[in-house]
């Protein structure tokens, strides 16, 4: 939803939905969104 310039509001980052997976991401080192997963694993096989 937008607010004004600049201002915006996510019902995620109010719950703190978005700090949780950062945390999770950060204590296992496996990212959670999709792209992070394939960068990692291309990384890894030696692809990227």
């Amino acid at each position: 939803m937008k607010l004004g310039p600049g201002l915006t509001f996510s019902w995620k980052r109010a719950l703190g939905v978005t700090a949780a997976k950062r945390k999770v991401s950060r204590a296992t080192g496996i990212p959670l969104s999709r792209t992070g997963r394939r960068n990692k694993l291309g990384k890894f096989l030696g692809m990227k």
